[in-house]
């Protein structure tokens, strides 16, 4: 019999194996092909040189503004995706906090271009509202204001870190039983103590969590500030493009070098993300 559970238990892992080698061929070749590249020069001999060349001050200057960016964003997406979700959760029609929820899911997953185009049609210089404030309350957004800026790409990126921050924060959420509340109302509490001595270190673990992921979600973003902003601003994933593509410069290996070292700080970012994840279950048991 035992055979016969181990013949089947193997036929089983059968229709998995597309799975497997889409991840193989779509995930680790390319993984292992970025950090071979990244250390070996155009003559195959193994090399830190690509690693060095990175400490030049445009390609630091790129790891810090990406740094910045993502940090700034995902700061601000987990504080205004946190009171949204509160906010959300309160409401009391089904079907209206049903449709919000969708509408943050759907707007999690959208960027790339086609975000960047439909903040250029609205905030651009001739965009829609910029046009409608001007014409109706005599607001001139330009040249003070410019979407093709930092401050543009912080708005944009706050189209889908916000809702992503609502969708990861909202179990965390329901995870606060009531009587928690209510013993700390009985005890003398305020509502504001409520929140700062329980429902706020039994939320941090999420928060923090939400903060690496929507840290890494900005940091990887290319489309959307590639299409916003072109070579304006030095960001990672952009000086990796221009590097890839020769426009001034074609240094491959430079950029294996500067994927590789991106693709460790978004490990951190997860990691880290998994284990808040796993120490804030505990309230929920």
């Amino acid at each position: 019999m035992r055979p016969v559970r181990r013949t089947r238990s193997a036929l089983l892992w059968i229709p998995l194996l597309p799975f497997f080698l889409f991840g193989l061929l779509m995930e680790v070749v390319p993984l292992a092909t970025v950090v071979y590249s990244s250390l070996h020069d155009s003559g195959a001999h193994l090399t830190l040189a690509n690693y060095q060349r990175t400490m030049s001050p445009v390609i630091r200057a790129s790891f810090a503004n990406s740094l910045k960016l993502s940090a700034v964003t995902a700061a601000l997406g987990v504080l205004l995706g946190t009171l949204s979700g509160y906010a959300l959760m309160n409401v009391r029609n089904a079907l209206f906090r049903g449709a919000a929820t969708a509408l943050a899911d759907v707007a999690t997953n959208f960027g790339g271009a086609p975000l960047a185009f439909a903040f250029i049609v609205t905030l651009g210089s001739t965009g829609f509202i910029t046009l409608l404030l001007l014409k109706l309350f005599g607001i001139a957004l330009y040249p003070t204001f410019r979407i093709y800026s930092v401050t543009g790409l912080v708005l944009a990126y706050l189209y889908f870190q916000l809702p992503l921050m609502i969708l990861l924060v909202q179990p965390s959420l329901r995870g606060l039983r009531q009587e928690w509340k209510e013993a700390a109302l009985n005890l003398g509490a305020s509502e504001g103590q409520y929140w700062l001595r329980v429902a706020l270190p039994i939320l941090t673990p999420s928060l923090v969590g939400g903060f690496l992921l929507l840290f890494a979600n900005s940091y990887g973003a290319y489309a959307t500030a590639w299409t916003l902003t072109g070579p304006d601003i030095n960001l990672v994933t952009i000086r990796i493009a221009a590097l890839v593509r020769g426009e001034v410069q074609l240094e491959p290996g430079i950029a294996d070098a500067m994927a590789t070292l991106s693709l460790l700080i978004m490990a951190v970012c997860v990691l880290g993300y998994l284990g808040t994840n796993r120490f804030s279950q505990r309230w929920k048991r």
